[in-house]
């Protein structure tokens, strides 16, 4: 499939999914890859009542990494005509490391903590945590071939550029999947490679994220399970 088909076909599913938005409670089950070795596994929540929203994600490890305790990362704020727009985002691990994001849309500022220690940021319009980012699509499909966000993960702001790679299908150990596919410009070749899919029968749902370092280091999550 060329690429021109590829970006029309991904449109056309967006289209299809753009007047839905998935149940009230979902929870979806993942396991965490490095170079193909499993590590530990995701659990990830999102509750929703159409106004506002909540996503709850924790990570464990297996074997002596779960000695190092749960990971543990919450976003919450309000669903939009554009998406999800976050008011505050935490991220912990263990019981002393936290850092926060709080989103100021009236402001367009930031604040974040690390530490015991804040500082306050402009915010771009287009600002987004990683959990907001990775389900923003199960409400409001993007329009358009490519499109920008600015991650605010409470450690700073990183602007990106996703584009359409297109649709595939995705062999996952729930079966095989209609997805959506989509991948971070890299700035460079230092720059790592980030490829998003997300089911496209299941309400947009994130089902696999890859992470690929410039040494060739992959980190992959993949979907074992999507329940309420």
């Amino acid at each position: 499939m060329s690429l021109l088909r590829a970006g029309l076909a991904a449109l056309a599913l967006w289209a299809a999914a753009a007047q839905g938005a998935p149940p009230q409670r979902m929870t979806l089950s993942y396991e965490m890859m490095r170079n193909g070795s499993v590590l530990g596994d995701v659990v990830e929540t999102l509750e929703h009542d159409g106004k506002t929203y909540s996503i709850t994600s924790e990570t464990k490890g297996r074997g002596f990494l779960s000695l190092f305790g749960t990971l543990k990362r919450t976003s919450r704020g309000r669903i939009t005509a554009e998406g999800l727009r976050p008011d505050e985002f935490r991220d912990q691990r263990g019981a002393s490391w936290v850092v926060s994001a709080k989103f100021d849309w009236d402001a367009r500022s930031l604040t974040q903590e690390k530490n015991g220690k804040s500082e306050t940021l402009k915010m771009p319009a287009d600002a987004q945590d990683p959990l907001s980012l990775a389900y923003s699509f199960a409400f409001v499909p993007p329009k358009g071939k490519e499109y920008d966000v600015t991650r605010a993960d409470g450690r700073g702001l990183t602007p990106f550029r996703f584009t359409v790679v297109g649709t595939e299908k995705l062999v996952t150990p729930t079966g095989e999947m209609q997805t959506l596919h989509i991948a971070k410009v890299r700035d460079g070749p230092e720059d790592k490679a980030t490829d998003i899919w997300f089911a496209a029968e299941r309400d947009f749902l994130p089902v696999r994220v890859l992470i690929v370092d410039n040494d060739g280091t992959r980190a992959d999550q993949i979907i074992t399970r999507i329940g309420k």
